[in-house]
């Protein structure tokens, strides 16, 4: 076969099922045929999807503004926000039908959750050998933190204070702390999460007891007053990252004090763009490849908070994004 040739399609089933949600606080499993068969595209049956819950809880509860409705929407998304959307971006499947080359190989693709779909070859991200399925759903994760790691310009050396031990804080602080010489902290408001941290090898703290002076300080909690707290912990010339996305929600920051006497910076960090020092030479294909790369760390299993199965998964939803005890949760297809 040719490079554009496929395998035999006799086998492939034609339809699928996707998680919707249909209004807030409700969700619902919808039948769909799948689009016709396309030149350089795969079908993947899925192994495993991951519920990213800062932005799925946004999205949950009609809270994307209208002025991000298109900036929002999830690659190869359904539907219109608010509702009805199919929304999600975190796939690990087998390819059933497409190139030869890559039929029966295993890959992470950003896609919503549905346990069988079509998308081009070039969407299709094959895993990085010795990783397992059940792990590669952090890769959208992992690319996020890999891409707010760029954006905080962490050097070696560096005193790093990380704001909310979610799954993006604490891939960030992980990822800080593989920099040599870096002294990193993670400090979030629930005690529990002293737990994952720990497992990463990373030091927990509470807000009272974070450094001073620190040379870079990365709110990944969604808090204003972490923000705040940020600020203050923050040394002269600091660089402060909001890595947040709070939706609808206005936050008020505290720029009196010694906000303008240390000539401090905040900046924002988003996964839609590339760093404007890596364009040149990184596209999101490139970016992709790596954090499936830093994700073979056996410990980074400790991010997987609980799994669940597709066929539940409409009625659990619900209290998964809801928990503050959840982390990256799984659906097993």
């Amino acid at each position: 076969m040719t490079r554009r040739e496929t395998a035999p399609r006799a086998a492939v089933q034609k339809e699928g099922r996707a998680l919707w949600i249909e209004e807030t606080g409700r969700c619902a499993l919808r039948q769909e045929e799948l689009p016709a068969a396309c030149e350089d595209e795969v079908v993947v049956r899925t192994l495993y999807s991951g519920i990213s819950r800062g932005t799925e809880s946004l999205v949950f509860a009609g809270r994307v503004p209208e002025s991000e409705y298109e900036r929002m929407r999830a690659p190869h998304q359904a539907g219109q926000f608010p509702f009805p959307v199919k929304y999600g971006y975190a796939a690990v499947g087998v390819v059933e039908e497409g190139p030869e080359h890559l039929v029966g190989k295993t890959v992470f693709c950003l896609h919503p959750h549905q346990d069988r779909f079509r998308m081009p070859v070039s969407a299709a991200h094959p895993l990085a050998a010795g990783l397992s399925p059940q792990r590669a759903v952090l890769a959208a994760n992992m690319e996020t933190a890999l891409n707010i790691t760029w954006d905080a310009d962490v050097q070696p050396g560096d005193r790093v204070a990380v704001f909310g031990a979610g799954v993006i804080g604490l891939l960030v602080a992980y990822l800080a702390s593989r920099i040599i010489g870096t002294e990193v902290v993670i400090s979030d408001i629930e005690p529990e999460r002293a737990g994952p941290a720990e497992a990463l090898g990373l030091r927990f703290s509470s807000a009272g007891h974070l450094p001073h002076d620190c040379d870079v300080l990365i709110n990944a909690s969604a808090s204003a007053d972490a923000l705040a707290t940020a600020l203050d912990h923050a040394g002269i010339e600091a660089r402060i990252v909001e890595a947040s996305w709070y939706g609808e929600k206005h936050v008020e920051i505290p720029l009196g004090g010694a906000f303008h006497a240390k000539r401090l910076s905040i900046v924002s960090s988003q996964v839609a763009s590339l760093p404007p020092g890596r364009r040149a030479r990184w596209d999101n294909r490139r970016r992709m490849g790596k954090a499936l790369q830093l994700l073979a760390d056996d410990r980074l299993d400790h991010l997987i908070s609980g799994e669940t199965p597709f066929e539940t998964i409409a009625a659990d939803y619900a209290g998964i994004i809801g928990s503050a005890a959840t982390l990256c949760h799984r659906i097993k297809y």
